[in-house]
């Protein structure tokens, strides 16, 4: 071979060597967004205590979730392990700490979807799996269906080896005494540090798929087996490959009727809003119609995007840019990037 075809071959090895190097790059970006409720006080009336507990409990989630992701697995596998953490954090109204039925009972709501297959599962009215997301996502892989409900949810989870605790597992002190305090008065705000209490993650895997996940305990002194936003596909969660995942939390009467998760989804795709454009229009029309709390999205590149109309909403990110924690809890607080 002469010295000429030589170098153009080498000329040629390196030149695909560099074309090749941003998609390397590009395969391994990942991103994770969470939530862990809205409708929290102003910073004068939160105690430094309470606020460093919630910080540090979004802490701990997001780093659970970019575990996951870093060393490449799932969208799917980070969601479901975010919000495991946080049902396992009693300060958060899902899974341990979720706020008491008016008949002094604990009905977990949960649900998971797969934005690359639209694979969706979801759970309402649980009474004895300690977490909730694992059972919506069995319904998801491992039943025919998309939502079980109350005894045949329980029933299904028994089956299906997930692990069982006794109903008083979920009981938290803080919680009862709310319920004693709705009782006397239905219209009292009880807890303004968590007005509506729910937890939930968005996420992009270095497959560039996204999933997202949602999980609550609802209202506190409910009735007659209410079911809120979170475990309906479309309204509390939602998640396409492509678009974006969401995740919702607030008075999810209002939610369900302007199907809030899959709107901001539709608004991207749609008519080609970003995504922090698409959750703000999106609250913009729950706010029309009376309705309060927030949301979290994420895009098809990993771009988190926080909308919400209440106090605030405890929020976080975490990136393959930015591998820091991130966390903000306050409306006039910036949200993280």
């Amino acid at each position: 071979m002469t010295p000429s075809k030589i170098r153009s071959l080498s000329l040629s090895i390196l030149a695909l060597c560099a074309a090749s190097a941003p998609v390397m790059a590009a395969e391994s970006k990942w991103s994770l967004a969470v939530h862990g409720g809205s409708g929290v006080l102003e910073s004068s009336a939160m105690t430094p205590e309470k606020e460093k507990a919630y910080r540090a409990g979004l802490d701990a989630a997001l780093e659970a979730g970019a575990k996951v992701l870093k060393s490449g697995g799932s969208s799917l596998d980070a969601v479901e392990t975010v919000v495991r953490t946080l049902e396992d954090n009693p300060l958060f109204n899902a899974g341990k700490g979720a706020v008491f039925t008016a008949e002094g009972k604990n009905e977990l709501d949960a649900s998971i979807m797969d934005g690359a297959t639209l694979k969706a599962g979801a759970v309402a009215g649980v009474t004895r799996t300690k977490n909730p997301i694992s059972l919506a996502r069995a319904v998801m892989e491992k039943s025919p269906h998309v939502m079980l409900t109350r005894e045949g949810a329980d029933q299904f989870s028994k089956e299906q080896g997930l692990e069982q605790v006794d109903p008083g597992y979920f009981r938290t002190e803080e919680r009862w005494k709310q319920l004693e305090a709705w009782r006397k008065d239905h219209h009292a705000v009880l807890d303004p540090t968590h007005l509506f209490g729910t937890v939930g993650a968005v996420a992009l895997d270095q497959a560039g798929h996204i999933a997202a996940a949602t999980s609550t305990g609802g209202m506190t002194g409910k009735r007659w087996a209410r079911v809120g936003d979170t475990p309906i596909i479309g309204a509390g969660t939602y998640a396409r490959d492509g678009v974006c995942a969401v995740s919702a939390t607030g008075s999810g009467e209002y939610f369900i009727r302007e199907t809030a998760a899959r709107q901001v989804c539709d608004r991207i795709a749609w008519k080609g809003e970003d995504v922090q454009t698409a959750a703000d229009q999106t609250m913009a029309s729950i706010t029309k119609i009376g309705g309060d709390g927030g949301l979290i999205a994420m895009d098809s590149q990993g771009r988190p995007a926080f909308g919400m109309n209440d106090l605030g909403m405890y929020r976080g990110a975490i990136s393959s840019a930015l591998p820091t924690p991130r966390t903000a809890i306050y409306t006039k607080e910036p949200s993280p990037k």
